[in-house]
């Protein structure tokens, strides 16, 4: 029998909000995997779209830390 997938009350960026509120500023690999927690069809490009998303609405600032690590700070 198929797995039944259920959507989910709350979207991905929203959830990507919250878990900056609670620990604060992450790098992306671990934003990553605790959004994959929850969204486990998440995949990198998808999550690359929703970190643009909230940066060029104002919500999110990333800054480069090294060779293809960022990180990822709530502005308040």
């Amino acid at each position: 029998m198929p797995q039944i997938k259920v959507w989910k009350t709350r979207p991905s960026y929203f959830f990507a909000l919250e878990i900056l509120q609670k620990k604060g500023d992450l790098t992306d690999d671990e934003l990553l995997t605790q959004i994959k927690g929850e969204y486990e069809d998440l995949g990198y490009k998808d999550f690359n779209d929703l970190l643009l998303k909230l940066e060029v609405s104002g919500k999110i600032r990333t800054s480069s830390m090294a060779r293809g690590k960022r990180r990822i700070e709530l502005v308040q």
